[in-house]
Formats: C-alpha cells, sequence, structure tokens
C-alpha cells in the first residue's frame, strides 16, 4: 500500500487519536474515562452484540444477492460498518429518534424495522418502508446529509417540549462537505439542541477519499462550531456503545449537541452500481479486513472464555432465520398501484399536486386506449382470416 493509499483510507491514524476499548485482535483497553460507561455489558450483552452483527451482515449480503438476481433495483452495502452501527445503536432508548442516511440498515435492524419494509424502496414498491412514528427512526434520507437537519429540528421541538429524549444524526464522511450537515451543526449548536451527530467516517465518499476533501480529522471540524469532537474505533463496538452513551446522557442534561468520528470502512461497494475496484487496492481492503469488528468481537468473548463455537452457531441460527425472513418477506411485498405515488406526498391536498396527478392519470390511460385499439384491431384481424367468419 502506497502512503498516499494509507493516507486517503485514515490508516495513518496514531491508535491515541481514537477511543479503544477492543483492540483489533479482541484484547481488553482499559480507559477510566469510558469503562464507566459499558461498565454494565456483561458476557450477556456481548454475545448479543456479536449476534446482531452477524445478523446484519448476512441480511446485507442477502440483499446484495437479491439485487445482483434483478429483485432489488439497488442496495448500499454496510458490510464492515456494523460495530459502528449496532453499538450507537444499542445506546439508544425507545423515545430517541434516529435519523440516518440510506446505509444503516443496522440501526433499522434494532429500531425494530422488519426485513420486508427494509428492502421495499429498494425494490420500488413503496416511497418509505414504514412508520417512522412507530419505530422512532425516520425512513432513509438519499439527499446526503439532510438528516443532519431533520435530526436537529427534531431535536430543538424535544427540548422545547420538556423531554429529555435525543436525536441521533447518521451521516458519512462525504456529507460532512454538504451544507446541510455544517447548517445543521449551527443550528444545533445555538440552541443547545440534544442531539448526536454520527459521522461514519469509512474512508470514501463513492470514489473520493477522506483525505481530498478534509486535512484534519472530520471531529476537528466540530470545534469551530463549539461542541465537542471525538473519534473512536468504529470497529470495536464496545467502544463506540461507550462514546455514543456519553454524548447521549450529554444531550439528555442538557449540555447541547456533540460530534462523533467513527473510523471505520466500506469493506464493499459504495452501492450495488459501483466498482471499487476502479479506484482502490486489494492491499488496502486486506488491511481493513485484519480490523473486522465481528472477528474482534469474536476473539474477545473467545478469550473470557466463552464457546466460540456455539457462538458462531447461535449467531448463524439467528442469521439464517433473518435470512429467511427477509427473503420470505420480498417476494410478499405487493406490487403498488401506479397511482398511489401521489399518497402522502404533502399533508394537505394541493392543486399543483392534483394537476400532477391529473396529467399522470391521462398518460397512462394511453396505454389502456393503445390495448384496446390493439385488442380491436387484433380481432378484426382474426374475423378477416376466419373462413368462417365470410369477412373475405
Amino acid at each position: 500500500m502506497t502512503p498516499s493509499d494509507r493516507e486517503a483510507t485514515g490508516l495513518l491514524t496514531r491508535p491515541d487519536d481514537l477511543v479503544q476499548l477492543l483492540g483489533p485482535t479482541g484484547e481488553r483497553h482499559a480507559s477510566a474515562e469510558y469503562d464507566p460507561w459499558v461498565a454494565d455489558v456483561d458476557d450477556d450483552a456481548l454475545v448479543d452484540l456479536h449476534r446482531d452483527m452477524v445478523v446484519v451482515r448476512r441480511l446485507d449480503s442477502e440483499a446484495t444477492a437479491l439485487q445482483r438476481q434483478g429483485e432489488l433495483g439497488l442496495w448500499p452495502p454496510l458490510a464492515g460498518q456494523e460495530a459502528a452501527q449496532i453499538g450507537s445503536a444499542t445506546a439508544l432508548r425507545a423515545d430517541d429518534f434516529a435519523f440516518t442516511s440510506y446505509r444503516e440498515h443496522a440501526v433499522a435492524w434494532l429500531r425494530g424495522v422488519r426485513p420486508d419494509e427494509l428492502l421495499s424502496v429498494w425494490r420500488g414498491s413503496a416511497a418509505s418502508g414504514w412508520n417512522p412514528f412507530e419505530k422512532n427512526m425516520a425512513v432513509p434520507q438519499i439527499i446526503i446529509g439532510a438528516q443532519a437537519l431533520h435530526a436537529t429540528g427534531w431535536a430543538m421541538g424535544a427540548k422545547w417540549e420538556g423531554t429529555d429524549a435525543a436525536a441521533v444524526a447518521y451521516f458519512g464522511d462525504g456529507a460532512t462537505s454538504e451544507g446541510d450537515v455544517n447548517e445543521a451543526l449551527v443550528f444545533a449548536a445555538s440552541f443547545a439542541a440534544p442531539v448526536v451527530f454520527f459521522c461514519q467516517n469509512n474512508g470514501w465518499a463513492i470514489s473520493e477519499p477522506v483525505g481530498l476533501q478534509s486535512h484534519q480529522p472530520l471531529a476537528r471540524r466540530a470545534d469551530g462550531f463549539g461542541m465537542p469532537g471525538i473519534r473512536v474505533d468504529g470497529n470495536d463496538v464496545l467502544a463506540v456503545l461507550a462514546v455514543t452513551r456519553w454524548a447521549l446522557d450529554r444531550a439528555r442534561r442538557g449540555e447541547g449537541p456533540a460530534f462523533i468520528e467513527a473510523v471505520t470502512y466500506r469493506m464493499g461497494p459504495h452501492t450495488t452500481a459501483d466498482d471499487p475496484k476502479r479506484y482502490r487496492t486489494d492491499d488496502d481492503l486486506a488491511a481493513w479486513r485484519e480490523r473486522d469488528p465481528i472477528t474482534r468481537l469474536r476473539a474477545h468473548l473467545a478469550a473470557r472464555g466463552l464457546d466460540a463455537d456455539a457462538l458462531d452457531a447461535d449467531a448463524k441460527a439467528a442469521a439464517d432465520r433473518a435470512a429467511a425472513e427477509l427473503r420470505a418477506g420480498l417476494v410478499s411485498i405487493p406490487d403498488p398501484e401506479p397511482m398511489s405515488a401521489f399518497d402522502h406526498v404533502y399533508a394537505e391536498p394541493n392543486s399543483h399536486l392534483d394537476r400532477q396527478r391529473d396529467h399522470y392519470a391521462r398518460y397512462l390511460a394511453m396505454f389502456d386506449d393503445a390495448e384496446a385499439a390493439a385488442a380491436d384491431a387484433a380481432g378484426t384481424g382474426a374475423a378477416a382470416s376466419d373462413p368462417r367468419g365470410g369477412a373475405r
């Protein structure tokens, strides 16, 4: 790997830059500052974290395969980022609200989103897969960084209502260069909104390395907005859980927002329409495979005396069940009625939408007319060619 490759993907990061409780081989690192935030995480809780990461990786691979088989239009893989998502989402309370981009499938899993609800958007069967207020999670945001504004607005409202619930905005490293994210940081800091900005720095904004858009760690950008920024090893699920709990607790106590940079790596393509081999090296990928978040936690559990084979069997059984549910749910998703595209676009009817609905209805009617004309022509032709019809 060349120095430029390492700089581009964050491999030059010094160990003391990151909060890390589990090393790459599963060794436990003590931290006087962050150990108290995970003091309640016993072996059973660690096993749950391991199982959840295995399950979401399997769901991700199944969805990728389904896209290749023509069952989904597109899929944005999360492989490699399981610890960042599972660790942070585990820290959330039921009344907190998550605002995500299009890659946080693991967050959705922990918020109770069914696999078929997760896939319906990518199949083109629905504009949104679930009711956000039932899951306390907004549907995935495709517009880069827009969810940061949504999270800030929700958090400001929660503060005005006097609750201690908090919001978390998930976005990638590329989104930090978007105006929406920076505007959200300004508003959140100005109003001390109870929101955590959770940046998954996975090394690449599609094909552009993070080092191209930022010559400093992304967490340092928080300094200019007057909020704390913290960098965490995003492949260490225990450390991610600890720092997210810290940030949420701070928000609940009225101390305002915080910015977390979870340094991780996107193992697969940006989406299934992307070819990462065009812009990154095999050595780069191999180096990050050694930091795999699932392997790391499994090694830690084995070092604590747990039966690694039993862990694997339990996690695989759970993953098999989830994968079967995903495939069964996918084929049961009904095709939407064409005119349903106009449902739930606005809270109230308006003439602009009515005009579009009318135009689209007349456009669809053209095909009905064409089919009717074709049927009439086929009937006439059949009569003309049928000697019993006497049309000749």
